[in-house]
């Protein structure tokens, strides 16, 4: 007998079930959410009853999607972290229950889906497809295979995970489904040219300062092609801005032909170290982010130390320098950039 695929004991699993809590890694990006929502629209076309909890509320340019301010923060939600009854869980992109920042998830059956390598398959189910371009492309997939028709709302937060996790199409994660994918997503109604002004051009006279600020103190190291940028409280209360506001921002010095890796350092209040790493072609930082417990893709990673920054920063930084010294001999792929 032949065994079922993951997403087939995913199916199986949500038709048995009524009653489903959704969520994703702290801080969410637009894969994270358009994938919580995406999904949260699916089940309730099922007639089931879906919440969804995360750490951290959405960025600010996210907040006009449909069904966004659906969004509970745990912290901010009474009763929590008590479970309801028979209430399962699906958690969108992340490593581990840690890593969604989110306490009390322990005790609920639990479907993970992620599209990263490095995921310690938590789940009573676990579909992780490192091929996917987005963990949208896959929560499209699902959703297929549960024959929910392609709704607007639906239809929109895919798009929103597929746009923003390709880097406005433009990584070398996308494959020749990703395009069939969006295809379908624009038959259903998605306008692709209002998708990106909502979520590229949704800018702040803040956020505009706060690139410069960020660009005027970045360093450059081992002969241009490595880039780090710093982000303190002191810059974010100067620029009238929030850490939302940094979503993306560390992809800005990868414009540079030179450039062939940014680490950005942020300090968070508690004293820890975040820190994201992007890279291009065979500059592998994941490697990196996993030595210190972090995770992501060969091209896009991080982890989180605690601080304070100056013994942090050399290390991190040596540790990349090398990765580039790896990656130098290697041709360059014609076309290719970094994924996410």
């Amino acid at each position: 007998m032949t065994a079922k695929s993951p997403k087939t004991e995913i199916c199986d699993a949500i038709h048995a079930r009524r009653r489903f809590l959704i969520t994703s890694h702290a801080k969410p990006d637009g894969d994270s959410i358009g994938s919580q929502l995406a999904m949260a629209y699916a089940l309730e076309v099922l007639g089931k009853d879906v919440r969804i909890v995360n750490a951290d509320p959405p960025p600010e340019h996210y907040l006009e999607f449909p069904g966004v301010s659906r969004i509970v923060i745990a912290r901010e939600l009474a009763g929590w972290p008590a479970p309801q009854a028979d209430e399962a869980l699906i958690v969108m992109e992340s490593s581990d229950l840690r890593r969604t920042g989110v306490d009390g998830l322990d005790g609920r059956f639990t479907i993970n889906i992620d599209h990263h390598q490095g995921n310690t398959s938590f789940g009573d189910l676990n579909w992780i497809d490192q091929s996917a371009a987005a963990c949208g492309e896959m929560v499209f997939d699902l959703i297929g295979a549960l024959g929910v028709p392609l709704t607007i709302e639906i239809a929109t937060h895919v798009y929103l995970a597929i746009l923003t996790d390709t880097g406005s199409f433009h990584y070398s994660n996308i494959t020749p489904k990703t395009f069939d994918v969006c295809r379908r997503l624009t038959e259903a109604g998605v306008n692709p040219a209002a998708m990106a002004r909502r979520v590229y051009d949704q800018n702040s006279f803040g956020k505009l300062k706060l690139i410069g600020a960020l660009l005027a103190e970045m360093d450059l190291l081992d002969e241009g092609r490595l880039a780090a940028m710093y982000l303190n409280d002191d810059i974010l209360t100067a620029t009238g801005t929030t850490y939302s506001d940094t979503e993306g921002l560390i992809n800005l010095p990868l414009t540079a032909r030179e450039i062939r890796a940014v680490v950005f350092f942020k300090l968070g209040a508690d004293g820890d170290v975040n820190v994201s790493m992007r890279s291009k072609y065979d500059v592998d930082v994941r490697a990196i982010a996993a030595r210190h417990g972090g995770g992501g893709h060969k091209n896009a990673a991080g982890f989180k130390l605690r601080g304070p920054l100056s013994a942090v920063r050399d290390g991190v930084l040596q540790e990349l320098k090398a990765a580039i010294a790896a990656a130098v001999s290697t041709p360059q792929p014609h076309g290719s950039t970094t994924s996410t």
